[in-house]
């Protein structure tokens, strides 16, 4: 079976490299549509949740996931085909990023709600998309000093933040959705919810990784078909649905530009940044790609671009997937046009309004029952995060500790901000992830200060050895001696004994460019 129809480098020559690699088309649209299967779930939450938090109706709903899945293939297909000094050129998804959700959902309730909020929200991320996009040209100098407040303790904070920040969201559709909470939820949609979680555990634990991939989505599946059965999953809105439907610049409207969402989402990309470079050197160490400044930066230009665009497309701030880096590490397929043929079937997903009306019928409980798996997940790679940070010293405790009770704090008193700020402040303070992360930086930069060198390397690993050097003569000498103990039935003990001692002094002497051991002159040959 052919297996390579061409291999083609950044500047469209021939190249020798996997990712490079286009596979035969049948082969590109099955990979492809694997990494839209193990993407979708993750893909379409965030619209979701935004979406219901805002309380837009399910119209309005099915087109925030149509625009979602749309600009995705555009983000995805930016990213790994690239367009000039844009885009990694590497096997990586685009998605909207988790890390959004929780601010944008504090702008658009700030803002009131509904399509007006959308508006406000759509402003903020055109703006963010245009500074991240602008700051990835910015010198490597300026770079590598703003990636230096983002070590590993500032980093796995923040992650972790974001998880535990987004479990309740996730815990209130559990039990039927936020405005069910104060009433004490439906015992039903808990039911829904605790089957839909053990099923995707059972998936996790027992499938193959294929299905381990794709467990979130079968669960989601699964859930809603036992749902639909039991008369609780409603699909009228799927037959009212258009067949097709294509996705307009400012659909709802122009964007506003406000001052304090544009800076909560500035905030928010700054974070992403972290995420995207973090996975592009992930992505490189998989493929067998080394990743330099400049990789990571026509990644962010790719994030930058592809978010700025997600405002003008009715969609959100974008992100290197990880849940698509764990698969290229799964299938050990390389090749980076896999994904541009992924980021295809994206778009043409996102011209089917009648397939994200399925997706909007979702019962909440079997949602909540997903998403808090997929959120528990965020919160345990934070935790794997800070297992590289040496948490015995007093410092770097404090920095998670203290960051944790501030990320809290808007969950725990919500009424102090409404009662003491201003609705545009509230809307930039009223979030766990912000001041979690605005916490988390300064106390970094008030016990650490600016790191060098590259903050998420390795402080344990040991330095690479020094490469030997083998001599002709050490290479032959091994064969010499076999010959000699066949022909005269020693066991070569002696000589090889003799043999080791040689070669640790020969390798000394490699070792040694001035020509010395043991303040001895070594001959020459």
């Amino acid at each position: 079976m052919a297996r390579v129809a061409a291999r083609l480098s950044v500047n469209g020559e021939q190249s020798s490299h996997p990712v490079d690699e286009v596979l035969p088309l049948p082969k590109l649209a099955l990979y492809g549509f694997q990494h839209v299967l193990a993407f979708y779930a993750g893909a379409v939450i965030v619209p979701i949740l935004v979406g219901s938090a805002l309380k837009l109706s399910p119209e309005q709903l099915v087109y925030l996931i149509n625009a979602d899945l749309f600009t995705c293939g555009i983000a995805s297909i930016i990213q790994a085909w690239g367009i000039g000094r844009i885009g990694a050129r590497l096997p990586i998804i685009q998605g909207v990023t988790f890390t959004a959700v929780s601010p944008m959902i504090a702008i658009g309730m700030g803002a009131g709600g509904g399509t007006a909020a959308l508006l406000v929200i759509y402003g903020a991320v055109i703006t963010a998309g245009i500074a991240t996009f602008a700051f990835a040209w910015m010198s490597a100098r300026v770079f590598r000093v703003v990636m230096s407040l983002f070590p590993p303790v500032v980093t796995g904070t923040v992650i972790t933040i974001l998880g535990i920040v987004l479990l309740p969201v996730a815990l209130k559709d559990v039990v039927g959705g936020a405005p069910l909470v104060g009433d004490g939820g439906d015992p039903k949609q808990l039911a829904y919810a605790v089957g839909t979680m053990l099923f995707v555990l059972v998936m996790m634990r027992l499938g193959r990784p294929f299905v381990s991939s794709i467990a979130v989505l079968l669960g989601l599946v699964g859930g809603t078909l036992v749902a639909f059965a039991l008369g609780d999953a409603k699909f009228a809105a799927v037959g009212q649905s258009d067949w097709i439907g294509v996705t307009t610049p400012f659909h709802f409207g122009a964007p506003k530009f406000e001052w304090f969402p544009i800076l909560l989402m500035l905030i928010v990309m700054l974070i992403t940044m972290v995420e995207t470079t973090g996975d592009t050197y992930a992505v490189g160490e998989i493929v067998g790609k080394d990743i330099d400044s400049e990789t990571v930066a026509r990644a962010l230009r790719a994030d930058g671009a592809a978010t700025a665009i997600g405002g003008l497309l009715n969609s959100f701030p974008y992100v290197a997937f990880a849940e698509n880096v764990g698969l290229v590490r799964v299938t050990k397929v390389k090749s980076r046009f896999v994904v541009v043929a992924a980021g295809v079937i994206m778009i043409i997903l996102g011209l089917l309004p009648k397939a994200a009306a399925v997706v909007a019928a979702i019962p909440p409980g079997v949602l909540g029952g997903a998403a808090t798996v997929m959120f528990g997940m965020v919160a345990l790679a934070g935790i794997q995060t800070l297992g590289k940070v040496d948490l015995k010293e007093e410092k770097n405790a404090l920095i998670v500790g203290v960051a944790l009770a501030f990320a809290l704090f808007p969950a725990t008193v919500p009424a102090f901000f409404e009662k003491h700020m201003s609705v545009d402040l509230a809307s930039l303070l009223n979030s766990g992830v912000t001041l979690g992360a605005t916490a988390a930086i300064l106390m970094n930069l008030l016990f650490n200060g600016l790191g060098k060198g590259d903050p998420h390397a390795d402080p344990h690993a040991a330095p690479a050895a020094a490469p030997e050097v083998v001599l002709p003569a050490q290479a032959d000498a091994p064969v010499a001696l076999a010959a000699a103990h066949k022909a005269d039935g020693s066991d070569g003990s002696d000589e090889s004994n003799a043999t080791d001692k040689a070669n640790k002094a020969d390798k000394a002497a490699v070792r040694d460019p001035a020509g010395t051991t043991d303040g001895a002159a070594t001959p020459a040959g």
